[in-house]
């Protein structure tokens, strides 16, 4: 950014939106000795300090007001359509030549921790970027340990899937940068895992088995880590699911061995979604009568 004390003219820009498909645009710029005005100059304050979305509390702390204050003031860049607003008390900037745009953001993951707090992407939306499938799914799958009252969230024409998730399974993640911000994702192994405990999750269990015999072959494939992840996950139809999996598409004896190993009691459909009418008895599984083993 210039110095504004520099000769010539006085330049503010403020860099946000920095994706593979967007590049940097000025939101504040006045030339020849001209004053920065006293508002923009206040909006390019709060642009500077905010990474890809602006907050009530933000432009509060920036600008030294009180958050009443704050709120009128983003309503009424709002109305002047130099914001968005995409959730209560939060905006994101918009860029000039789509002003008259539905959509502003051009990566829908920066939203992602300013809306939903503590979180990870995974699931169907993991399994993509880790290139385990190449089915692209409109929602993005948002886990979350806030409580969700519905289940599917919609800002900037995105559509977020979300599902719950205890504190305690918030592991096997990695951090991503989109742009300025850091998202957090679940690892490859992780993903897989997620899929197996909730299918509906992975696209359905069709889906879970192709990217579960993709992981296999990748060069970070760990057997033992699938293990280690569904132990600390804590749900025994994991175990059953992914020894069914790993005996019948692809084959994987030794995997196959370790869950047979933590088999627990009762039994569960191999997918929840779908009519299970025949019984693995070895895995204690429901399964469709076109998954009877050794028929896939």
């Amino acid at each position: 950014m210039a110095n504004p004390t520099s000769p010539g003219a006085i330049s503010l820009r403020v860099k946000f939106l920095e994706y593979a498909n967007c590049t940097c645009y000025g939101v504040a710029t006045m030339g020849s000795e001209t004053p920065l005005p006293t508002s923009r100059a206040r909006l390019a304050a709060v642009l500077r300090a905010t990474k890809e979305v602006v907050s009530i509390d933000t432009a509060a702390q920036t600008l030294d007001l009180d958050r009443t204050a704050a709120a009128k003031l983003l309503s009424r860049w709002r109305k002047q359509g130099w914001l968005r607003r995409i959730g209560h008390g939060l905006y994101v900037p918009v860029p000039l030549d789509l002003s008259g745009s539905e959509q502003v953001v051009g990566d829908p993951w920066v939203l992602v921790p300013t809306l939903f707090g503590q979180c990870y992407i995974g699931g169907w939306t993991a399994a993509h970027h880790w290139e385990l499938t190449e089915q692209l799914f409109n929602e993005t799958v948002v886990f979350t340990t806030r409580r969700i009252s519905a289940k599917r969230a919609t800002a900037q024409g995105v559509v977020f899937l979300l599902h719950h998730a205890a504190k305690k399974r918030l592991f096997g993640l990695k951090p991503v940068w989109r742009g300025t911000t850091r998202v957090n994702i679940s690892d490859p192994a992780r993903t897989v895992i997620d899929m197996l405990a909730m299918p509906d999750t992975g696209g359905g269990i069709d889906h879970v088995a192709d990217c579960l015999s993709a992981y296999q072959k990748t060069p970070t494939y760990d057997g033992g880590l699938l293990i280690r992840y569904a132990e600390q996950f804590g749900n025994g139809a994991i175990f059953k699911r992914l020894g069914f999996l790993a005996e019948t598409r692809p084959q994987s004896p030794e995997l196959a061995v370790a869950c047979r190993e933590r088999l627990t009691q009762g039994y569960t459909r191999l997918d929840p979604a779908l009519s299970c009418r025949h019984l693995v008895t070895a895995w204690r599984l429901w399964v469709p009568e076109r998954w009877k083993q050794g028929t896939t």
